[in-house]
């Protein structure tokens, strides 16, 4: 397992590797999910290279743990991150990296075996998270607690306890099939797999939790916010102009992310992407009917993008990671002052520029760049 203790000797490789690299070009690090979309649309759009950026073409890794390490190598110098793997990153860490955008919103759920019906079948059971600090594990701790069930990482769990288990996006449909777990919360395109290939059901939508929520932010070196600027710019135009021209190309994004796409971005099919990115292929009366939407009046769409890191959002992140189990060396969360994380881990300056350039918020359904964060049950 990856730690904070053996990311300290990478980091300072990457410190020494980067001084010698000011030039170094755009290098895009990603898991093949959903998460990734604005990034590998960017980059298959020619979008960064008509900011007139040199960029290398992404490079896909299998798991959480070996991004992170290739971005504090300093292999990879721009990364969609799970947004409280950002914060273990600076402050478990010590990494100097800053978030400086959303990469989308909502685009996860929980998935189960058919005959799991409600939360309460969980007890007992084990479910699959893609890592400790992922909002997967936030959201799907507040589930369990909610209903009176302990998370626990280890031995046997009781009738009140549900065993949580980390494991790669890719290794969780054969899991479910197996029936190795009972089920896993992740992001898209996993679930709508399971879906297709009805071994499994979504029980409930992430977004329809936590509305609006992130679940990947873009993650970039602050040596490179410092010394680069102009370049940094660039690369958060890219990632905002391909987030606006996803919302009116929702059919085509799948295409590009698909297996059939020459560049093989993703080994997804374009019928499993295409059911997270078409709004108008959401069966919204099934997932109503069976409860894994309760919060009809949101309008939730599988999965959105918008790319303003909201403050409001990561002071909540901060006081719902204090809550939630994580393993290894934690002490470090008790000590953050939600106010001061969303200062700090955030630079906003470039995705405010961008976001104007590309039209204006309302382009993204925005009013403002404040909001009140909406979590229920």
């Amino acid at each position: 397992m990856f730690t904070a203790m053996g990311a300290l000797p990478l980091l300072q490789m990457s410190q020494a590797a980067r001084a010698a690299e000011p030039d170094a070009p755009l290098r895009i690090g990603y898991l093949p999910i959903t998460d990734a979309t604005p990034l590998l649309v960017a980059h298959h759009n020619n979008l960064f290279q008509e900011q007139g950026l040199q960029v290398e073409k992404p490079r896909m890794f299998r798991s959480w743990a070996q991004i992170v390490e290739a971005f504090l190598a300093g292999q990879v110098n721009a990364v969609h991150l799970l947004s409280p793997m950002t914060v273990w990153a600076r402050y478990g860490s010590k990494s100097p990296a800053k978030v400086v955008a959303w990469n989308h919103m909502s685009g996860s759920g929980l998935t189960v075996q058919h005959d799991i019906d409600s939360i309460e079948d969980l007890g007992g059971t084990t479910v699959a998270i893609p890592f400790w600090y992922s909002l997967h594990n936030v959201v799907l701790q507040h589930l369990l607690r909610s209903k009176g069930l302990e998370s626990i990482s280890d031995g046997a769990p009781t009738r009140k306890q549900v065993k949580l288990v980390v494991m790669a996006p890719s290794d969780m449909v054969p899991a479910l099939a197996n029936k190795q777990i009972a089920g896993y919360i992740v992001a898209e395109p996993f679930n709508a797999s399971a879906e297709v290939l009805k071994i499994g059901k979504i029980l409930r939508f992430t977004g329809d939790v936590w509305k609006d929520h992130a679940c990947c932010v873009v993650l970039m070196h602050e040596q490179d916010l410092q010394q680069r600027p102009e370049w940094t710019q660039k690369v958060v135009n890219g990632v905002v102009q391909a987030q606006a021209w996803i919302q009116e190309n929702r059919e085509e994004t799948a295409r590009i992310l698909s297996k059939d796409n020459p560049q093989r971005y993703t080994p997804h099919s374009y019928e499993a992407l295409a059911q997270v990115l078409q709004p108008e292929l959401l069966d919204t009366q099934l997932y109503e009917s069976s409860g894994a939407i309760v919060n009809t009046d949101w309008k939730e769409k599988r999965i959105d993008f918008q790319p303003y890191p909201f403050p409001s959002y990561t002071e909540e992140l901060i006081v719902k990671l204090k809550e939630t189990l994580v393993l290894g060396r934690n002490e470090f969360l008790a000590e953050l002052d939600p106010a001061f994380v969303a200062r700090d881990l955030v630079d906003d300056r470039f995705v405010r520029k961008a976001i104007e350039q590309a039209g204006g918020p309302g382009k993204f359904g925005l009013t403002s760049f404040t909001r009140k964060e909406s979590i229920t049950v």
